[in-house]
């Protein structure tokens, strides 16, 4: 992701703006390697959160408490006795190095005033929250919130009263020091790709803003550096050093960019390559704002994909154990699709009979039916009327063979129709409540078992998700088959309008009409498709085709899974999976 030099100099300008003059009055470590401090600034309470976490290191100010641990962690209670109740005097980075400095002073046992130090290193798995205090003249480490010795790292020691530093592990340069022919110099020695070029040549570039800015210069970041004419590094150079002074005069561009409606990348400065059609630039107040909202997204896609692994495992071994049923099924439905054949076998040998002595191997003979000769194969031990009967037994059993099996296939069909309708549920799944309804789902049809404490059935709750189109109607989304069902068949009136992605599985989406009969405008219908579209297997295709009709020509076979319905006559439209322009109703 982009936490590079760029956005650590933006929170930097941000926290110090909001936070210098403040006193930390709380201070909090709801997990093993993060940190919630509360500081009592000019604009009031203002909560820091700050996290080491290896996968996820953040820096953001945010309205979102967390339960804390009844017994505080040790790091814990040394900043409460150390670093709570002291004053802010400033927040600043070291360069373009991802490493936030929040400094302060407080008051010691003997009443004296001490300046202290709290480094947060955004580095990866490298991660750590750093407690410092001067020690005439040498930074010294108090605590940290992770200890690293030796046998760990061989760089540095992370351990209470070692010399704090921040290694030099990168040659890179700062391009706050250098000229444009500087940057230029430095530029044109890199031998591979223009963008890796900048990122792995000067400190705090990600690749996400050398990507951007070989953008803006009008040039292909993927193309090697030897490629280009000096005028053409020339321009890159320039935009280099219009990214320094963005950062020396601090007018950062917070900003999330989309594309159809998804956060893709978040930045400090404006993302101009995000300008294709289906692609949006959302500008921010601050960069914290944009860390929040961007990794609560994040984070909760993640998160669900987590929890949902488990569900979607067998739901697929399920698809791929009735797959195999079904293909045997067929294989042997195949082997009676020629069993007429001894049928007319059988007749023949009833009427042509009398032609054999017996011991004969064969009978030729002609067909009634085809006009044709037929060979049918005889056993010699056995009379022409005993050979018809053998064929006519064969011929019943196959046919008693093909009803069955088509019968079969048709109920393996509609089992895999539906479990792949609850995957499509399971991809679709915004919350822990949605999987709960599945695996209410699921277990109603025998596939699982639902846990119920002492033999209960658990009460799910949760209704259809619920827009307002642009035009003032309501428009309803079932977000599994059991909401289907209720959406479909209890909610809506045979006068609404019912949507369906085509031929493949997804949510019912009804458009509700005001009045039986009324005129709705073609954009109610086309926000409706959307939504069909969105909330479908396709909702990663660039169209998808959808089918809507009334409610009242909907309707559920007797037995039918949950979620089908048939339908005899429709209307159909082709439309993009973009609800972007749509909220849920109550949202703001």
């Amino acid at each position: 992701m982009a936490f590079d030099g760029i956005t650590t100099a933006a929170l930097c300008c941000e926290l110090n703006r909001r936070l210098s003059g403040g006193r930390i009055s709380k201070i909090a470590q709801p997990e093993n390697d993060e940190l919630l401090i509360t500081v009592n600034a000019q604009e009031g309470n203002l909560k820091v959160m700050l996290s080491a976490d290896a996968s996820l290191p953040l820096v953001y100010i945010t309205d979102t408490s967390k339960k804390s641990p009844l017994n505080a962690p040790n790091f814990c209670m040394v900043l409460r006795k150390r670093l709570q109740g002291g004053r802010i005097l400033s927040v600043h980075g070291q360069g373009l190095e991802r490493v936030i400095r929040i400094d302060a002073e407080h008051l010691d046992e003997m009443g004296d005033v001490k300046r202290i130090s709290l480094v947060t290193e955004i580095m990866g798995k490298h991660s750590n929250i750093i407690l410092t205090e001067d020690d005439n003249g040498t930074e010294r480490i108090i605590d940290s919130i992770k200890h690293i010795s030796f046998a760990v790292s061989s760089v540095r020691e992370v351990l209470p009263g070692r010399e704090y530093f921040i290694p030099n592990t990168m040659d890179k340069a700062d391009i706050t020091a250098l000229s444009e022919g500087g940057i230029k110099d430095i530029l044109i020695k890199y031998p591979g790709p223009l963008f890796k070029g900048i990122y792995t040549s000067f400190t705090g570039f990600s690749p996400l803003a050398a990507c951007e800015l070989a953008f803006r210069a009008g040039l292909d970041g993927d193309a090697s550096v030897s490629s280009f004419s000096d005028d053409e590094m020339g321009r890159m150079s320039k935009e280099l050093l219009s990214f320094r002074e963005m950062i020396e005069s601090s007018t950062f561009s917070p900003c999330i960019a989309y594309t159809s409606g998804k956060p893709q990348e978040y930045a400090a400065f404006d993302l101009t390559m995000y300008s294709g059609e289906d692609d949006e630039v959302r500008p921010f107040s601050s960069m914290s704002e944009v860390l929040e909202k961007y990794y609560s997204e994040k984070q909760q896609s993640v998160r669900m994909n987590q929890k949902s692994q488990d569900l979607k495992k067998v739901v697929k071994n399920l698809i791929e154990r009735d797959a195999h049923t079904l293909d045997e099924q067929l294989r042997l439905l195949k082997k009676t699709e020629d069993r007429d054949k001894y049928r007319v076998w059988g007749e023949l040998l009833n009427t042509y009979g009398y032609m054999l002595n017996g011991g004969e191997d064969k009978l030729v003979c002609d067909n009634f039916y085809t006009g044709e000769k037929e060979t049918i194969p005889l056993d010699k031990d056995l009379s022409a009327s005993e050979n018809a009967v053998k064929y006519f037994d064969r011929y019943t059993k196959l046919k008693r063979t093909a009803e069955a099996l088509s019968v079969q296939t048709e109920n393996v069909k509609a089992r895999i129709e539906h479990l792949e309708s609850v995957l499509t549920g399971i991809s679709l799944a915004e919350s822990e409540e949605d999987l709960a309804w599945i695996r209410r789902e699921l277990a109603d049809e025998g596939y699982i078992r639902e846990y119920a404490p002492k033999g209960k059935k658990v009460n799910l709750k949760g209704e259809p998700l619920h827009y307002i189109s642009s035009d003032g109607y309501d428009i309803y989304v079932g977000k599994n088959n059991l909401q289907n069902d209720k959406l479909t068949f209890k909610m809506a009136v045979g006068a609404d309008w019912w949507f369906h992605a085509k031929k493949i599985p997804g949510s019912h989406v009804v458009l509700k009409v005001k009045e039986a009969g009324e005129q709705l405008p073609d954009r109610a219908f086309e926000e409706a498709a959307a939504l069909a579209a969105y909330y479908s297997a396709g909702r990663e295709q660039n169209k998808v085709d959808i089918d809507y009709v009334l409610k009242k020509e909907v309707k559920k076979p007797s037995g039918a899974k949950p979620g089908f319905v048939v339908y005899y006559t429709n209307y159909s439209m082709t439309i993009a999976p973009d609800i972007s322009g749509l909220k849920e109703a109550g949202s703001s």
